[in-house]
């Protein structure tokens, strides 16, 4: 195995593990361990645990905008590309990488990791801004639509779904709030032939 290889295993497993566990629950034996390295190799390519966790948090970001972006950037008008967005295939139950660290005390208190998590945030509250006004702009919503509003609606019902649906044990509630959530987005479509 490559050193970059190495290196990759190991963020890849610090991502996991942060996800499954926290950044308590994340000590290095178990990077190691589920990477299949040595503490040797860890620490020559990571000044420790810290800088390993601010990789991994940055890799999972980096996933989460590309991710979203291959849905927002599709061809369809606005609503069908946030239904996609809204619909993609998710692993509710384990919730969402970045959000369910942004409830982990530790990461929270480390401003290098939280910058990511605000980062991340930030950014996909504007892309969706930048769809929903592609929308308006095209007349799918009438003038009064708030995009930067909605976007930041959306943002926050996707990851209250995640929260619902952990608590109890069902994806069911996750889907209930996005399904919801484009009710009301269709609920604001302009009439046909209105004027925009």
């Amino acid at each position: 195995m490559s050193g970059t290889d190495t290196a990759h295993k190991l963020i890849e497993a610090t991502q996991e593990l942060l996800w499954e566990r926290g950044y308590v629950g994340t000590s290095p034996r178990a990077i190691q361990q589920r990477a299949g390295a040595g503490q040797g190799s860890m620490y020559h390519h990571f000044g420790g645990k810290p800088d390993l966790a601010r990789a991994a948090v940055r890799k999972s970001a980096e996933e989460m905008r590309a991710t979203a972006d291959a849905d927002l950037s599709r061809e369809g008008s606005a609503r069908e590309r946030v239904r996609a967005y809204l619909g993609r295939e998710r692993s509710v139950l384990r919730g969402c990488r970045i959000g369910g660290l942004a409830q982990d005390p530790d990461v929270i208190a480390d401003p290098a990791l939280r910058a990511h998590l605000r980062e991340t945030f930030d950014w996909l509250r504007a892309r969706l801004t930048e769809v929903l006004e592609e929308g308006r702009a095209n007349g799918e919503f009438g003038p009064a639509f708030d995009p930067a509003g909605t976007a930041a609606t959306i943002v926050a019902v996707v990851q209250g779904g995640y929260v619902l649906a952990r608590s109890a044990g069902d994806p069911g509630p996750f889907h209930e709030a996005t399904d919801g959530l484009l009710r009301l987005l269709d609920a604001h479509a302009a009439e046909p032939g209105s004027p925009s």
